[in-house]
């Protein structure tokens, strides 16, 4: 059965899109942007949307009863791939061990001007 996820913690969707769906023990979480759910805000560097990007991942898989641990794939879309290093400083802060398989792809744009958007699968 499909259960659609929700986090008040996390932005609302900018699209016709749920924030993250559950169907069989899997939680497909959208791409992420680096949104503060509270102000509406988007921070200014790389490393400040990473953790943003991430914080809001995190939100939705708590809502959903996991955290960073049950996340088997991230896919890290960048609009400058000279961003990668930055991004994988801020991104090792949050998953320390038995990393998640992962892809990283630069892209021309991203919504609302981000740098950076992360999309999350991970296993109940």
């Amino acid at each position: 059965m499909k259960k659609v996820i929700h986090s008040d913690n996390a932005p609302k969707a900018v699209g016709p899109y749920s924030q993250a769906i559950e169907v069989g023990g899997v939680l497909y979480i959208s791409g992420q942007l680096p949104v503060n759910p509270a102000t509406g805000l988007v921070p200014d560097t790389i490393e400040a949307q990473t953790a943003q990007c991430l914080e809001n991942v995190g939100a939705i898989l708590r809502e959903a009863g996991c955290d960073y641990s049950n996340v088997v794939k991230s896919t890290v879309l960048l609009d400058d791939m000279g961003d990668f290093g930055k991004m994988n400083e801020v991104y090792v802060q949050y998953y320390t061990t038995d990393m998640p398989a992962r892809v990283c792809y630069e892209v021309s744009r991203l919504p609302l001007g981000a740098k950076v958007e992360i999309e999350t699968i991970a296993y109940k």
